[in-house]
Parts: structure tokens; sequence; C-alpha cells
């Protein structure tokens, strides 16, 4: 009885499995949910999740920003390594960008009613790359974001200057490709969709990979501004306008502005390099970014007297530690829990809803300077630095209308400091990295290539060895590569040389 009491169970059992199998997928499909994303929402994510935190190497690395924290804030203001903040491009920008990107990529390859879309996200998909490869040097590229498509999970690193070949390359083809004439793909972040200014970014992206060339292959560089910049292909950029911004809001913040406004608000400084420079020009910036509070620590609504006088602002030097701070030349001491040097002001270009800017007039048209000083391009040099200075001082404005640089300053400013062919290149560069402030991926590799503004090497004593006496050239890898994907991290190692923060990428050299 025992035997066949377990026999009708088990039949029971059998014909239950049997009569869930037989409809599992019917059964277990939500009738109301969406089955597929349209691909443009994907992409909007990309563009969106492209603006990374750059504030704890980058930015310290070009003395623009400061904190004297060791801890969970050190980085690049103590040229030390420290894995949480080194690795932070890597993980956001292939864990978010590269994935929807690629998947974007997949999904409207052969749809030719998204062939725009197609297009866009080859132009994006470049300047996320440029990111990764300036910042690390040999990264996963022709088979990185496939591991949901392929099952790839252990990409190989492929060779630096492989990948800005084929950036070069993507960035020609795709632009060339976009068609007003075929469906337009409103929900673009950037410019809902309008061909003539993705073909300006593109143009732009190619003039600013072109121009890493300029220290390590001349013609090369020529050649691919001559493209970039050529009309009949639809230009660069032509005024702020163009420019390719994030614009967060309340319930989107820049990561960049949380930053500024969150608990750590009392720990970050400008740097005193940055605060100098502006001094010495005379600078008009310098009264819409740089603000003392008078109790810095306290949130904004509790901060108190904001005082913006360009007189009164002191950089925090670099060098020095939490305790060590304050044995610094002209040490202003403390209010409360923070120090008394300049901060970023959290009105304008610290909102917690400031805009990210990726790719600008101002930056773009400061590059056709140097390129047209080089004899790359027609046209005067002058001519494109004073539309590039201008371009900046018009930018302010897009942070917030209290931002804004009257015409009057504007003027007086490029009278203060007109072109000059001797000094040209550095003019060019330190007006590139005052404009490229809170961009820190761009100021960090546009700082290497021109060598400009020349900054003098952190002194803090306790600095990597590697990098001791210098500045950091590369970011390294993340320790999990290591143990996740180790030997295709040796190969690019062995390839690239040692993962530290003194090897250079390909187009850096001394």
């Amino acid at each position: 009885m025992k035997r066949l009491h377990k026999i009708i169970i088990a039949l029971f059992a059998f014909a239950g499995l049997n009569s869930c199998t037989k409809d599992f997928e019917e059964i277990n499909t939500n009738p109301v949910q969406a089955t597929s994303l349209d691909p443009v929402y994907l992409f909007a994510n990309a563009q969106f999740s492209a603006a990374i935190a750059t504030y704890n190497y980058q930015l310290e690395i070009v003395q623009q920003i400061n904190t004297p924290y060791t801890g969970v804030l050190e980085g690049g203001n103590h040229n030390v390594n420290y894995d949480p903040s080194t690795n932070a491009a890597y993980n956001t920008l292939y864990t978010t960008s590269i994935k929807f990107l690629t998947d974007v990529l997949d999904k409207t390859k052969d749809n030719a009613a998204r062939a725009n879309l197609y297009q866009m996200a080859r132009i994006w998909k470049a300047h996320v790359f440029m990111v990764l490869v300036d910042t690390y040097g040999d990264v996963p590229y022709f088979n990185a974001g496939k591991a949901y498509l392929e099952q790839s999970y252990q990409p190989v690193y492929d060779d630096q200057e492989a990948i800005y070949n084929d950036i070069l390359t993507e960035l020609e083809d795709a632009t060339n490709k976009l068609d007003a004439a075929q469906p337009i793909e409103t929900s673009d972040l950037f410019y809902k969709g309008g061909i003539a200014q993705w073909k300006k970014l593109g143009n732009s992206l190619l003039l600013r990979a072109g121009m890493r060339y300029s220290k390590v292959d001349a013609a090369k560089a020529e050649a691919t501004v001559k493209k970039a910049v050529d009309a009949s292909r639809g230009g660069v950029f032509t005024s702020n306008a163009d420019n390719a911004i994030i614009a967060f809001n309340a319930t989107f913040n820049s990561p960049t502005g949380s930053w500024f406004q969150a608990t750590e608000r009392g720990n970050i400084y400008l740097g005193k390099p940055f605060v100098t420079h502006l001094q010495n020009m005379n600078d008009p910036r310098l009264k819409v970014i740089s603000v003392k509070y008078a109790d810095p620590a306290k949130p904004l609504a509790e901060a108190g007297a904001a005082d913006t006088d360009p007189a009164n602002q002191e950089g925090m030097p670099y060098g020095y530690n939490e305790s060590t701070i304050a044995t610094a030349p002209g040490f202003p001491g403390k209010i409360g829990a923070a120090f008394a040097y300049s901060q970023v002001n959290r009105r304008t270009v610290g909102k917690i809803d400031a805009p990210e800017f990726f790719v600008t007039y101002a930056q773009t048209q400061l590059l056709m300077a140097e390129a047209a000083q080089r004899g790359w391009i027609t046209g005067n040099a002058a001519d494109y630095y004073a539309a590039g200075v201008r371009g900046a001082m018009k930018q302010m404005a897009q942070f917030d209308v209290s931002a804004a640089i009257s015409q009057a300053d504007e003027d007086a400013y490029l009278a203060a400091h007109p072109y000059n062919a001797t000094t040209g290149l550095q003019q060019i560069n330190d007006e590139y990295w005052v404009n490229s402030f809170l961009n820190g991926s761009e100021g960090w590799a546009n700082f290497r290539r021109s060598g400009f503004p020349a900054l003098t090497p952190n002194p803090y004593p306790g600095a990597d060895p590697a990098v001791k006496g210098g500045f950091i050239r590369r970011l390294t890898y993340p320790v999990r590569e290591q143990s996740v994907n180790s030997e295709n991290y040796a190969a690019a190692v062995a390839r690239m040389g040692p993962d530290n923060l003194a090897t250079r990428v390909f187009w850096d050299k001394e």
C-alpha cells in the first residue's frame, strides 16, 4: 500500500508539472509590460551616464580642485593610487554608456528607419572611448559591451593606437552618413536629433581627436584636422548653441554638483594655481566661480554670506594634508569644521543641476587657433583665439543667469590679453584649461597633450614613488581586472608598460 501511495503521488506530481510547463511562457509573460525598449531611450541613457565623476583625480591633477584629506578623499590631491577612485571612469562607462551604445548599435544596424540613430550612437561611442583611452591607455574596445549579445565576458584589451585609428574612422564615416532626409530622433538629449548639429559634433570630436596627435604624428594630426573643419562635411561648432551638454535638473542631479552640495561640501576647495591664474589675468569668471562662505561646511541655505570679491579669493595650495595644511604660507585658518579657503560657488557652477559640458564651441575655436598657428588650417589664429575666449565667457551663462559675464568685461579681458603669436600656444591652452573647468577628462587630456598651463608638480611628500615630483599621466585599471580578466590584463600591461600612474598613453610624448 505504501508503494502504491508513492506511485499515485508521483503521478499527480508529474501531471501537475506537465500542466505547468505546457503554457509556461504564456503564463509567465506580463501582458501589460513592454517586451522591448525603443533604442533611442537606451541612447539617451548613454548620453546621460557619460557624465562621470572627475573630481578625485582629473580636476586635482590639473590643480583646479583641491582637498587636503587622506583616506577616502585621496587621489590626485596627493598623487597616490586609490582604486575606488581610479576605477570610477572604467566601471561607470563600461557598465552604462558602452553597454547601452552596444545594444543601440545592434538594434539599429539593419534598420534603415533608424539610420540616424545608428550614426549618432557611433559618434557618441567614439567620444566615450576617447575618454577611456585617454584615461587608461589600452582598454577593451572591439569586443567591449558584448557580454549579453555574444557572451563575451573576458574581452581582450586592444592596442590604444588601434582604437584611436578606428575612432577617427568612425567619427568621419558616421558624420558623413548622417542624413536630414531620414527620420529624426527627437529624444536625443543634446539636439533633439538635429542633423546639422550632430554633424558639427562629429566633426568637433574629430578635430579634438586629430589634435591629440600633435606631438606624436604631426602629419596625421594635420590631415585629420583638415577633414574635421571642412565645411562641405558640415563643419565644426559655430556658437554655444552647439555645445554638447547634459542639462541636469532637480530630479536628475549633476554628479559633480551633488559632490559640491552634499556632505563633503566643507572638504572641497579651489586649487591655488587656478585661483591665482584667474586673479593675475583679472579674469571676470573668477567672481562667478569662486566664493568664500561665512559658514562653508553648512548646506547652502545655511552657509551665510557669500564673498565673491576676486581680491578676497584664496585657493588651497597643494602638497599638504589635513594636519600639515596649517603650516602652509598664509594659512587662513578654519571656520567651524572647514578651512577658510575659496570654494566652488554652489549657486552658479556648483549647482545641483549645473550642466555637464562634454564638447564646447570655445574648446573647438581654441583648437582651431592652435591648428592655424601650426599652419594646418587656413584662417587667422588670433581670430580663432578671440572667438574661443568670447565663447568661453558667454558659456558661463549656461550654468546660471547669475554667472553671465557682461559684454564690457568680455571686451576688457580681450583688450588686456590680445593674442601674441610668440606665446600663442601657451595663451590658447591656458584658455582651454580655464574653459574646461569641471570637464576634468578633457582638461587633463589637453594638459598632457599641450604641456600647458605650466603648472608646478604637486610636492606632496607621500606621493606614489612612480609620480613623485611629476604629474599623473594615466589612471590604473580596476584591481578586480587582475583577477576576473587576468590573462588579457597581463597582455595589456606587457604591451603598454607598468600599470601605474606614470605610464603615458600613446599620444602623450615627452
